[in-house]
C-alpha cells in the first residue's frame, strides 16, 4: 500500500468525545510523548485485568470499547499493557508514515513463535527485509496472474463435486480448495499428500488461539493439554517441511530464485545463495501453508455466505461473469466491479484477520493520548469496518457501498468522458489501499494490514478470492441454509460451526459443462436430505446457545 490520502475532514469527525481535541493535531507519532494525555482506561479486575471480558466475547469487547472510549484506549491482559486502536489516522502513522518507530513486539513473538519461528511474519529489522527481497519475486503481479490456472481449476473441481441440492459446508470446501491451490501453485503438489498433517496442526492452532479459552492467554510452555497437542501437531508439521525442503534440494534447485516455479523453489534457491538460513526457509514454508490457506477459506467463505444472503445482489454478480466468454482469467476478474465490490464488502464486514500487533520502540503520541513504549498496541479491523463513523449501516453487508454509477454526463474520477467508461465500475482498484466512496480515511479498511508490512500475499489472495467466487457462481447459485452466523476469534475470524448452504445447479454452457472430469472433492457434503423440507440452520443451537458459549453471533443484517 501507498502513502495514505485522507479526505478533508474526516479526522477531526472520527474522534470520540473524550479525545483531547482534534485527531489532526495529535496522530503523528513524531510529536512525541510530551504531548496529549494518558489514554482512557476503563479498568478490569486484578491480575486478569480484561482477560474475561476477552475470552466472553473478543469482537464484542473490541467493538465495545472503541464505541465507548474512543479511538485509543487502554486494556489489560495479566498485567501486559495493551491499546486498542481504532482511529484510522493513528493506524496509518503505525502501520505507514511512522512504521519505523514501531516493531511486532515481544507478545506476538511470545503467541506465535512456536509457530512461525523467525520468518517474515515477526521477523524484524534487515532480517525481515533480507527475507522479503528473497521471496517477492514470487507474488510478482505477472507470476500471481499466472496461478489463476490453477485457482480456476481447482473451482471447477468443487462445483463439479457437488449435486444440485445438495448441502454443503462451505467453510470445510473452501478449506479444501484454498488448500488445493496453494499447495499447487505456491508449495508443489507434494504438499497435498501431507494434507491430514497440516490440517490437525491448524485445528491445534485454532483450538491454542481461541479467545473463549483463558488459556490461551497463557504461555504455550504450560503442560496443559490443549497446548501439549499443539506443539506435537506442530513438530510433526514442522518435520514434514522439513522433508519437503530436502526433496526439492535433492532435485535441484534453480540458481537465480526468481527462476523457481513456485514459493518453496525460491527459498530453496535463496537458501542455496544464503540469503536466508535453513531454519528462516522451514519457517516462512510453515508461515504460507497455514496462513496461505487459512485466511483465504475464512474470505471465500463469507463472500459465498454473504451472496447467499443477497439473492439479488448474487444475480447480479452472476450476471456480470456469465457475460465473459469462458471462465474467468485474472484480467478478466480485475475488470468485474460487482464482482469485486462482493469480495471487498466480504472482508470489510468479516475480516479474515481481526486484529494486528505492534509495539513502540519510544514513547509516541497517537490520535491526541500519550502512548508509552513497549506496550502492545491492537489493531483491530474487525472493529474499525464496523464503526458507524466511517461506514452506514455498517452491520449491513452492502456490497453497492463500494460501485459509483458513472453515466447521463457524469464524468469518470480518472478524467475519462462518460462514454469511455463502465455504466458501472468500481472505484476501489486492485493496488488501491482503501475506500475512496464517501468520505472517509483511507485506513477505515484494512483487511490486509498496510505500510512497508502489508501481507506480501495480498494481490494472490484477492485474485484467488474473485476468480473462485466468479468460477462458482457462473455454475451454482447459493441459497442460505445456515442463517446466522457464529463467530470466534482465534488465530482468524472463525465460524463456530459449519456454514451451510444449499447449492443449485445452473442452466446454460457453464452448468453443462459442471461436471468437467468428474473429479470430486474430498470436501465436506452435509448432504441432499439434511433439511429435507428447505429448512434453515441456526448454527447447532442457535445463537442464544452460542452466547453463552463464548462465541460471538454475528449481527449483520444481510
Amino acid at each position: 500500500m501507498g502513502e495514505t490520502t485522507r479526505s478533508a475532514g474526516d479526522v477531526s469527525d472520527g474522534t470520540d468525545a473524550t479525545s483531547p481535541g482534534d485527531a489532526s493535531d495529535g496522530t503523528d507519532a513524531t510529536d512525541g510523548a510530551e504531548t496529549g494525555v494518558a489514554p482512557p482506561d476503563p479498568g478490569g479486575l486484578p491480575v486478569l485485568g480484561n482477560v474475561h471480558e476477552l475470552a466472553r466475547d473478543a469482537l464484542g469487547f473490541y467493538e465495545r470499547r472503541a464505541a465507548e472510549h474512543g479511538g485509543v484506549v487502554r486494556y489489560d491482559v495479566f498485567g501486559t499493557e495493551s491499546y486498542l486502536v481504532t482511529d484510522p489516522d493513528a493506524i496509518a502513522s503505525i502501520l505507514v508514515e511512522d512504521h519505523d518507530r514501531f516493531v511486532k513486539g515481544e507478545m506476538p513473538r511470545e503467541r506465535l513463535g512456536g509457530l512461525l519461528g523467525d520468518g517474515l511474519f515477526l521477523a524484524e529489522g534487515e532480517a525481515w527485509r533480507e527475507q522479503r527481497t528473497a521471496m517477492r519475486s514470487a507474488f510478482f503481479r505477472e507470476r500471481v496472474a499466472a496461478y489463476g490456472d490453477a485457482m480456476v481449476e481447482h473451482a471447477r473441481r468443487t462445483a463439479a463435486s457437488w449435486d444440485d441440492g445438495d448441502v454443503v459446508d462451505v467453510h470445510g470446501a473452501a478449506t479444501d480448495y484454498a488448500f488445493a491451490v496453494l499447495a499447487e501453485s505456491l508449495l508443489g503438489s507434494d504438499v497435498e499428500r501431507e494434507r491430514d498433517t497440516v490440517r490437525a496442526a491448524a485445528e491445534s492452532v485454532t483450538e491454542r488461539f481461541d479467545t473463549g479459552r483463558i488459556a490461551s492467554f497463557l504461555p504455550a510452555w504450560l503442560p496443559l493439554p490443549t497446548n501439549r497437542r499443539y506443539r506435537r501437531r506442530l513438530g510433526a508439521l514442522r518435520e514434514t517441511v522439513r522433508d519437503l525442503v530436502a526433496e526439492r534440494r535433492a532435485a535441484g534447485p534453480p540458481a537465480d530464485p526468481g527462476a523457481a516455479d513456485d514459493l518453496l523453489g525460491t527459498l530453496v534457491a535463496a537458501a542455496e545463495l544464503g540469503a536466508i538460513d535453513d531454519d528462516q526457509l522451514v519457517d516462512n514454508a510453515v508461515t504460507f501453508l497455514f496462513a496461505g490457506h487459512e485466511t483465504s477459506a475464512l474470505g471465500l467463505t463469507y463472500t459465498l455466505y454473504c451472496l447467499a444472503r443477497r439473492p439479488e445482489f448474487q444475480e447480479r454478480v452472476h450476471a456480470e461473469v456469465s457475460a465473459l466468454d469462458a471462465d474467468p482469467t485474472p484480467a478478466d476478474v480485475r475488470e468485474c466491479p460487482a464482482l469485486t465490490a462482493a469480495v471487498d464488502e466480504a472482508l470489510r464486514l468479516y475480516p479474515p484477520v481481526h486484529s494486528f500487533f505492534r509495539e513502540p520502540t519510544e514513547p509516541v503520541t497517537l490520535g491526541g493520548y500519550r502512548v508509552p513504549a513497549g506496550v502492545v498496541l491492537t489493531l483491530s479491523p474487525w472493529a474499525v469496518h464496523r464503526d458507524e463513523r466511517w461506514w452506514d449501516d455498517p452491520e449491513t453487508y452492502r456490497p453497492e457501498r463500494w460501485l459509483r454509477e458513472v453515466g447521463g454526463g457524469e464524468a469518470a474520477s480518472d478524467g475519462r468522458d462518460s462514454d469511455e467508461a463502465d455504466a458501472t465500475e468500481t472505484v476501489r482498484g486492485d493496488e488501491g489501499a482503501g475506500p475512496a466512496v464517501g468520505d472517509r480515511p483511507e485506513y477505515a479498511y484494512f483487511p490486509f494490514g498496510g505500510g512497508p508490512r502489508h501481507c506480501i500475499g495480498m494481490r494472490f489472495a484477492r485474485q484467488e478470492l474473485r476468480l473462485a467466487t466468479a468460477t462458482l457462481l457462473r455454475r451454482l447459485r447459493f441459497e442460505p441454509v445456515t442463517t446466522e452466523l457464529s463467530l470466534r476469534a482465534s488465530a482468524n475470524t472463525r465460524p463456530t460451526h459449519p456454514v451451510r448452504l444449499r447449492v443449485h445447479a445452473r442452466e446454460g454452457r457453464d452448468a453443462a459443462a459442471r461436471r468437467g472430469d468428474g473429479w470430486r472433492s474430498v470436501g465436506r457434503k452435509v448432504g441432499r436430505a439434511d433439511h429435507g423440507d428447505g429448512g434453515t440452520d441456526h448454527g447447532n443451537g442457535g445463537a442464544d446457545r452460542d452466547a453463552r458459549n463464548g462465541a460471538r453471533p454475528s449481527s449483520a443484517r444481510n
